[in-house]
């Protein structure tokens, strides 16, 4: 190996370094859906954005289950699509059961906004909610 060619990979070695120094801190410092933990837990009220304007109350004490509001009891593989410190988007495939994408953008931790469409039991679904803490769960 010639001078030359060993500079080179010792040089090469080093920005390796370098850059895998400064992005394991950047990397480390963020869990990924970390604006949904940020949520506050409780009983929540979705105002759904529709004609009908239908109200569902739940007590949610994981913001993670308004990605899958029509498949709340599957195993489904998720897919990140977007992930901010104030939204998120997740696709979903459950095996089987359907799909979905959810866009959750969040207000404040007390306030989010959900955009959500899909499949569930073999028909389409698709709704705009404003998501609401309205207190403490019951018991």
């Amino acid at each position: 190996m010639t001078h030359r060619q060993r500079f080179a990979a010792v040089l090469g070695a080093l920005v390796v370094a370098m850059v895998a120094g400064f992005a394991a801190p950047v990397l480390a410092a963020r869990q990924p859906l970390a604006m949904l933990d940020e949520v506050e837990s409780g009983r929540w009220e979705l105002r759904m954005r529709d004609p009908a304007g239908a109200v569902e109350r739940i007590c949610m004490r994981d913001a993670r289950r308004l990605i899958q509001m029509r498949h709340p009891f599957d195993n489904c593989e998720r897919l990140i699509v977007n992930d901010t410190p104030t939204d998120v988007t997740v696709q979903y495939t459950c095996r089987g059961r359907g799909y979905g994408r959810t866009h959750i953008r969040r207000e404040s931790n007390r306030l989010l906004q959900v955009d959500s469409q899909g499949i569930a039991e073999g028909l389409p679904f698709a709704f705009v909610a404003e998501a609401r803490r309205i207190g403490d769960c019951p018991g």
